[in-house]
């Protein structure tokens, strides 16, 4: 559901956060997109002259009156996003979208690959500010894109850091701190976002434990609002016979959150 408008945002910082990556943190100055705003929504953003489609991009969390968001440049839109000065204006569309669920008394555990880790952040701070525990587990290509961590320490969130190539000090995938996490028995629910193989893996997990599962779903987006169903992705259901069917629902509004038991990932 769109739960407001508002076209002129003012961009306040757009630093780049790692030297391995294009990877920027931009902070944007949207009262009314920042007092609706809920953990792993999105908001639309218009990408300048020349780009008809807005950029979907998920929000890291909210600050005051601000909307935080972390990107990677990866085409003609996120490349003029890069060059965007404090001060600038910026047309942001939102907050947009189902984000993640989080019920008192449940033990959290976040889990993020590659650039999938910034959205995590809000719902990991809805979690600690409902007084419960968060621990993060971590998924890198190697150490020079290790980015973003310390903001979930500093949140009181405490984060394991695995790497493909070993080179931050263990070698392995994210899904092998996932399995020793649920081990513990100490984790309620688990709120998963990166590359959708990682996703599935960490799907399965946590349905072979038994632990409720969030993932949110990345699709290329075209109208934001649920019309064109550009951004569909397939699920399953029951029926009120127990007969199950698939059906597709539109990422852009019926997620981009959904509980992993509903996903077909094949």
């Amino acid at each position: 559901m769109i739960n407001e408008l508002k076209d002129n945002g003012t961009i306040l910082t757009n630093d780049r956060i790692c030297e391995g990556a294009e990877l920027y943190d931009m902070l944007i100055e949207a009262p009314g997109i920042a007092k609706w705003t809920m953990p792993g929504q999105i908001v639309h953003v218009l990408c300048g002259e020349g780009t008809t489609l807005r950029r979907p991009i998920s929000v890291c969390e909210t600050v005051g009156d601000c909307i935080r968001l972390c990107y990677e440049v990866r085409g003609k839109g996120t490349e003029w996003m890069k060059n965007r000065k404090p001060g600038e204006k910026i047309s942001v569309l939102g907050a947009l979208g189902h984000g993640f669920s989080h019920n008192k008394g449940e033990r959290a555990l976040l889990v993020g690959g590659g650039i999938g880790i910034y959205p995590l952040l809000s719902i990991g701070k809805k979690v600690k500010a409902d007084g419960d525990s968060a621990l993060a587990a971590f998924g890198f290509r190697n150490a020079s894109l290790i980015n973003y961590t310390e903001e979930f320490k500093m949140n009181g969130i405490d984060v394991s850091v695995i790497t493909d190539d070993g080179s931050n000090g263990r070698q392995g995938f994210v899904t092998e701190l996932v399995k020793e996490a649920l081990a513990t028995g100490e984790i309620d629910v688990v709120y998963v976002c990166g590359p959708r193989g990682m996703m599935a893996a960490v799907a399965g997990l946590c349905e072979a434990a038994n632990v409720r599962c969030e993932v949110s779903m990345e699709e290329r987006m075209g109208c934001g609002v649920g019309a064109c169903l550009a951004c569909v992705c397939k699920t399953m259901f029951k029926d009120n016979a127990g007969v199950i069917g698939e059906k597709y629902k539109r990422v852009c509004m019926d997620g981009p959150v959904f509980d992993s038991k509903e996903i077909i990932w094949k």
